[in-house]
């Protein structure tokens, strides 16, 4: 060939369909044996000499071949491929062995041939992916040409047999023989640098065409392959600056090569020890700046970064000086990035073994890299503050901890517990737990954290330097404390730098554990633990103990003014004491003081956020929640208990599991809480005997019903009862409950209440468990234990229930499945002895509720029992006694006085005292027959709805059986008389019910042959005359009966329900009005019409001064709005007013409740306009602050484009009625609270001008406009009246100067006027004297 110019020619095949060749042979058109002949005879002429590729025949074949190669089969190019390389190889050794033996004649021809091959092999690459597989040979035509770049094969066929050539099986041969090129000496041959570059960049691209295709770069031979070639030409072949803009534009435009160029860069400088091309990239990276818009470029410069700094931190660390300018990008992915590499480089330098003066420069190099990370817990973008908190967590499983550190750490964690993002908040609860599993203070004391027990030694430490102190001498122990409280505030990562606890974290648990099963902790040997590990305290400390000494020698030396005296006995006291101990003594009582910080900023600060995270949306962030009071028991900090009772409410959580990010199942929060709970308390643990294993769990168990609250008590019982269900307790278990209950021996009483507690819970899920055992159930609950204790009665009560089965009544089922005893049970009989039994306790309130309850539950006939009991505790009540037996009686040794309100017993003495001068009863008798009374009416509600559906299904059979019968007997009839017997029995179900309606609204409570009728009167009359029975157990009694009957009879509500109302406002007593304000809310569901009409008096109890007042009128509120039972009539403003309210419970009920409001169609905004009139003005108004934050809250339920359309208009005319700058300023705030997203609202507000003009001279008025106008500006709609909005803020700004020059002048005529009436004074003043004068003359 005349001359080959490989330059040019790698320019020409840029535009292939243009590129000239002058022996071109015709392939499209040619049949495959044709091109199979052309082939054959150019590798002919190759095989016998690899320089007859100069020859332009030989040339021309390959290059017609590489042009028309989408029209070829597979096997032409393997062929045409594998004489290439086989040639090319052979061309490089010839020309190695040449360049050795020095002959540039020689060696310089080699150069042409060479070029021509590296021109060859660079278009086949390209080439190689239009090609069909071998396996499509007998194809008559051509495939489409497939897609180059990402998942692009040469392979396009499906049907390509298993061994059909794919261009992807032969790529690593092909690296490898451009490897072997690579071993040119370049410079010999190609005596100018830009031929010399040519050559490379030909015999490189072939490399980086194969990276652009993410499929092939997942195969590690072609990876390897691909790096070895890069890096042969940099290190050898002078590569290095067009692989540094070859790589950067690699990140910039390939996604997926930013850990692989990581991975290349790394290769290049630990094989091939060439770290220039890196530091150069990075000095790029670092001068590159990211767009806040762009997303794609910074994360594939992030993910390299990221990728760098794990695989080569000391490259990275050498430019993190530029590196960090990144940390002010735009781009969040970038600061992302920068903040995970800090990660890598902290990791790095931990790693580093060094001594003397380079340790402490790396302990400030280490310290200068966690301040960086801090400071970003503060990012603008929660995905970098999420990174930070994640990285941190990384950093705590480092061998070396940094006590300093750590705690300005778990400061960050806990003040990022509040962040606004939930994935801030879940990581900073993440770092939390991750603080305390590797926290560094488990060497002396087993690790766990309680902080009673380390404020205790802390004093030790403290009080032993004291005594040392106090040997020495006043000037001593001056000196003494200045240095201790600057080493407690000095950096002590030397002290604890070797601590690891990852391996003592095990025997911590188990503890923890074996202490939660004694009742007593024991804990001797505590003091042996403190002498045996000073020793290691003494090792550990190495790094900063030798200087602690040398500072305190140069302190007194400094110390001019103690006397020579003084130092003389000190010299000689501290003689006596060795040097090890006094050392060792400041440095645990520094090591006491972190401790102590650590535990106080989780238990003070962290503890309470983290507990309010339990009540999140987010399930993530509540699981990690459960995680933390998990980890925080085991690690016996104090708080940590109030945490898990707390997250026992979780229990009524919808259990659905879903997927995480990094797609694994994420477990449900209920089901996440119960492995919680079992893990913690209900779990056999390793090392214990069985019979101790049953002891713990149950004692657990019992445990979990002390000092608990009702509500507890219900998320306990879901608890237990599905435990119960899923067969997760042990039948040993129950037995040994039973075993507490029924034991002989004097028990705690919380301990045996407990055990019933959760047998009556386990009964829910399995009847059996307590009507095995009913003998023991009467002889203990209802015998003489249960006379001395009336709580142990009630929950004997409780479950017994539990006999009738816990079958759920299907809505509309006629069929009742519960289980009913006959009347002569022995229950019965000890039920009413219970409740007869005298007493003068108010725990037999309850005692008697659950009493009454289980007559109801499990009796045939309750009625007659109850008659019985009614009529024994009437004739106990209005029997006339003597003195001296009510004296005896109020001293019975039954009678719990000591539980007995000592007011009340007053009270009692002296309604009762003069029972035989007056007609006057013992207040408390006539108060348990009034408790019984009520309860009775209203359990004989429920009782008469269970008798109506009997009724009803006796019926239903009777109907079934006449049916049957008729279809029997005649076929033909059969659909007639159905019809007629459907219609006939709607009828009778009608009658039944109004039956039933009937007896009890007419008959309960006014029926000739009533029992609860005669009550009724002396009922209303108790409670209309306070002033007549002050005994405040009698009122309250009398209250919840009447409240009772209020429920029962519409007829009886409708006369007297004004009544309670009036006691509402009257009552002096909390309780009263407490149960007042839920019977009212159980009356309006009852008899919705006639609270309705009243409703305004119900929300009185909103402004009560108690607080269970108020928050039970707003829960009653709540439920009763939100059910629709009570029509919202304008009174929303007070509770909005709740919003605000000091009380915290009492402000998430009322958020709770315009939550819930928002749900309902338009109830907010229909409701808008009261609210803001209630609170703005009049009466009822609020402060202005107050007003603001509320109508924050309650416009974020405003999201509906045309209601805040017309809030914009209405509230534009209220300017026109107001005259009070105070509403100006209110109506402006509520308006620019709008969103103003469409071109409606912003024409509604401009329209409304002639409202407001004249009070745009209000300062704040015009500031709000001026949001508003800020807001709609920057509304992204695609027809925003910018035009219209200039125009507007002009007007608004004329009227504004307008209005202040009104001002001006009115002030002005205002100050005329009040001259020109000064002077007018002052002439009448001056005309009297005048006058007198004329007088007297």
């Amino acid at each position: 060939m005349a001359s080959f110019d490989l330059q040019e020619e790698l320019q020409a095949l840029l535009d292939i369909s243009d590129y000239d060749i002058p022996n071109e042979h015709n392939i499209s058109s040619s049949d495959p044996r044709s091109i199979n002949a052309i082939l054959e005879r150019a590798v002919e002429a190759l095989a016998e000499s690899t320089d007859a590729i100069t020859e332009p025949e030989v040339f021309d074949a390959y290059r017609s071949l590489l042009k028309h190669a989408e029209s070829l089969q597979g096997v032409i190019m393997s062929k045409m491929l594998d004489s290439i390389s086989s040639a090319f190889q052979a061309q490089v050794e010839a020309a190695l062995k040449d360049v050795e033996h020095e002959d540039p004649q020689t060696f310089m021809a080699h150069k042409t041939p060479l070029e021509m091959y590296a021109f060859l092999l660079h278009w086949f690459v390209s080439a190689a992916e239009k090609v069909k597989s071998s396996g499509e040979e007998e194809a008559p035509a051509p495939p489409p040409k497939s897609r180059r770049g990402k998942g692009g094969k040469a392979a396009t066929s499906r049907a390509a047999a298993a061994k059909g050539w794919t261009w992807e099986d032969q790529i690593p041969n092909t690296l490898a023989v451009i490897s072997r090129v690579l071993r040119l000496k370049t410079q010999r041959i190609w005596t100018t640098t830009a031929d010399k570059d040519t050559f490379i960049n030909c015999v490189t691209r072939p490399a980086y065409h194969i990276t652009e295709s993410e499929q092939y770069m997942k195969q590690q031979t072609i990876r390897l392959g691909v790096y070895k070639v890069i890096c042969l030409a940099v290190k050898h072949h002078g590569h290095s600056l067009a692989a540094q803009i070859t790589i950067m534009q690699s990140l910039q435009y390939y996604e997926h090569l930013s850990e692989p160029m990581a991975e290349c860069l790394t290769v290049l400088a630990k094989e091939f020890d060439h770290a220039q091309l890196g530091d150069e990239i990075l000095r790029e990276i670092a001068g590159k700046s990211f767009n806040a818009q762009d997303s794609k470029g910074p994360r594939a410069f992030s993910r390299f970064l990221i990728k760098f700094a794990e695989l080569s931190p000391r490259s990275v660390l050498k430019q993190i000086s530029l590196l960090l300018s990144h940390l002010d990008s735009e781009s969040y992915p970038m600061r992302m990035a920068l903040v995970e590499v800090i990660g890598c480089l902290i990791r790095e330098l931990v790693s580093s073994d060094v001594n003397g003066d380079t340790q402490q420069q790396l302990q400030k190099q280490i310290t200068g890299l966690y301040d960086l990370l801090l400071e970003r817990t503060l990012d603008l973008s929660s995905y970098v503050r999420t990174k930070v908190l994640s990285v941190l967590a990384k950093l705590c499983d480092l061998p070396v901890k940094f006590p300093k550190q750590r705690l300005a750490i778990t400061g960050a964690a806990v003040a990022s517990l509040e962040d606004k993002a939930s994935g801030v908040r879940k990581g900073a609860v993440m770092l939390l737990v991750k603080l305390i599993v590797t926290h560094p203070y488990g060497l002396m004391h087993g690790g766990l954290l309680s902080l009673r027990e380390w404020e205790a030694r802390y004093k030790e430490a403290s009080d032993e330097l004291q005594k040392i102190g106090a040997k020495v001498g006043k000037a001593v122990e001056r000196d003494d404390d200045e240095e201790v409280d600057g080493e407690e505030h000095e950096n002590g990562e030397e002290v604890e730098g070797d601590a690891e606890d990852g391996e003592g974290s095990p025997s911590r648990k188990q503890k923890s554990a074996r202490a939660d099963d004694e009742m007593d902790v024991d804990e001797e040997g505590e003091g042996e633990d403190e002498g045996g590990d000073e020793d290691e305290m003494d090792q550990d400390g190495e790094g900063s103990q030798p200087r602690t000494p040398k500072k305190k020698g140069k302190k007194k030396r400094r110390k001019s003014e103690i006397d020579l005296i003084a130092l003389a006995n000190e010299q000689e006291a501290l003689a006596t004491l060795t040097s090890n101990e006094v050392l060792h003594l400041k440095l645990r009582k520094r090591y006491y003081a972190e401790a102590l910080n650590f535990v106080r900023q989780i238990e003070h600060d962290g503890m309470e956020t983290v507990q309010k995270l339990l009540a999140s949306t987010n399930k993530l962030e509540v699981l990690e929640a459960i995680e933390f009071f998990r980890v925080t028991y085991e690690y016996a900090f104090d708080g940590a208990e109030a945490g898990i009772r707390k997250m026992l409410h979780l229990i009524w959580q919808k259990d659905n599991s879903s997927t995480g990010e990094d797609g694994k199942e994420i477990k449900g929060v209920r089901s996440r809480l119960l492995e919680c709970y079992k893990s913690l308390y209900f779990e056999a643990l390793a090392d214990m005997e069985p019979k101790q294993q049953v002891n713990r769990i149950a004692k657990n168990m019992i445990e979990q019903t002390y000092h608990a609250t009702l509500a507890e008590l219900t998320s306990l019982e879901e608890m237990m009862r599905i435990m119960m269900e899923d067969r997760q307790v042990h039948q040993d278990v129950i037995g040994k409950l039973w075993q507490v209950y029924s034991s002989e021996r004097p028990l705690p009483r919380m301990q045996r209440r407990g055990a019933i507690i959760i047998l009556g819970m386990l009964a829910l899920a399995k009847r059996s468990v307590v009507s095995e055992r009913v003998e023991v159930l009467v002889k203990i609950g209802l015998g003489n234990l249960g006379k001395a204790d009336l709580t142990l009665a009630r929950y004997t009560c409780v479950a017994l229930q539990r006999l009738n089965g816990s079958v759920k009544k299907v809505k509309g089922s006629l069929f009742n499945e519960n289980i009913r005893l006959e009347m002569d049970n022995p229950i019965f009989r000890k039920l009413q002895d219970a409740i007869e039994q005298p007493c003068r306790s108010k725990e037999w309130f309850g005692m008697a509720e659950q009493a009454i309850n289980t007559i109801y539950a499990l009796a045939q006939r309750p009625d007659i029992l109850c008659d019985n009991i009614i009529k024994n505790l009437t004739r106990r009540a209005f029997t006339p006694k003597k003195a001296d037996k009510q004296k005896a009686s109020s001293q019975d040794p039954d009678a719990m006085v000591d539980e007995q309100d000592p007011e009340e017993a007053n009270r009692t003495a002296t309604q009762g005292g003069d029972a035989e001068d007056k007609d006057v009863g013992d207040a408390f008798e006539l108060s348990q027959l009034l408790f019984i009374v009520g309860h009775v009416a209203i359990k004989h509600i429920v009782y008469l709805e269970l008798v109506e559906r009997e009724w009803k299904r006796q019926k239903h059979e009777r109907e079934q059986a006449e049916k049957l019968a008729a279809n029997r007997s005649s076929p033909t009839r059969a659909s007639k008389d159905t019809e007629e017997l459907d219609q006939v029995a709607g009828n009778a179900e009608d009658e039944i019910g109004e039956r039933i309606a009937g007896i009890r609204e007419t008959e309960l409570l006014y029926g000739p042959d009533s029992l609860l009728a005669t009550y009724g009167p002396m009922i209303v009359h108790i409670c209309g005359s306070p002033h007549k029975f002050k005994n405040r157990t009698l009122r309250a009694a009398a209250t919840l009966a009447f409240s009772k009957f209020l429920c029962v009879s519409s007829q009886f509500c409708d006369q007297h329900h004004r009544l309670l109302f009036k006691i509402l406002e009257t009552s002096k007593d909390a309780s009263i009005r407490s149960n007042t304000v839920i019977a009212l809310g159980d009356v309006a569901v009852s008899f919705s019409s006639i609270i309705d009409e009243n409703s305004n008096e119900l929300y009185k109890g909103l402004s009560d001064a108690d607080l269970t007042v108020k928050k039970n009128t707003l829960m009653v509120l709540t439920h009763l709005i939100l059910n629709g039972m009570i029509k919202v009539k304008g009174q929303l403003g007070e509770m909005a007013k709740c919003l605000e309210d000091q009380d915290e419970r009492i402000s998430e009920l009322a958020k709770l409740f315009f939550s819930e409001l928002s749900t309902k169609e338009n109830a907010i905004y229909n409701n808008l306009p009261d609210v803001i009139s209630h609170l703005s003005v009049g009466a009822h108004s609020v402060s202005e602050e107050i007003f603001e934050s509320t109508m924050k809250y309650i416009f974020t339920f405003i999201e509906k484009e045309k209601q805040a359309e017309s809030i914009v208009e209405k509230l534009c005319q209220r300017f026109r009625l107001s005259e009070d700058p105070r509403q100006w300023r209110d109506i402006a705030y509520c308006l620019s609270l709008l969103p103003f997203k469409s071109e409606r609202s912003v024409k509604k507000l401009v329209e409304g001008l002639p409202f407001y003009r004249d009070k745009l001279h209000e300062e704040t008025v015009f500031t709000r406009f001026q949001e508003i106008l800020t807001k709609a500006r920057q509304n992204k709609s695609s027809n925003k009246p910018d035009a219209e909005l200039n125009e507007f803020e002009a007007i608004l700004e004329e009227h504004k100067r307008q209005g202040e020059e009104d001002q001006a002048f009115e002030k002005r005529v205002e100050g005329k006027k009040a001259q020109a009436k000064k002077r007018a004074t002052r002439r009448s003043a001056r005309k009297k004297p005048v006058e007198v004068e004329e007088d007297s003359e």
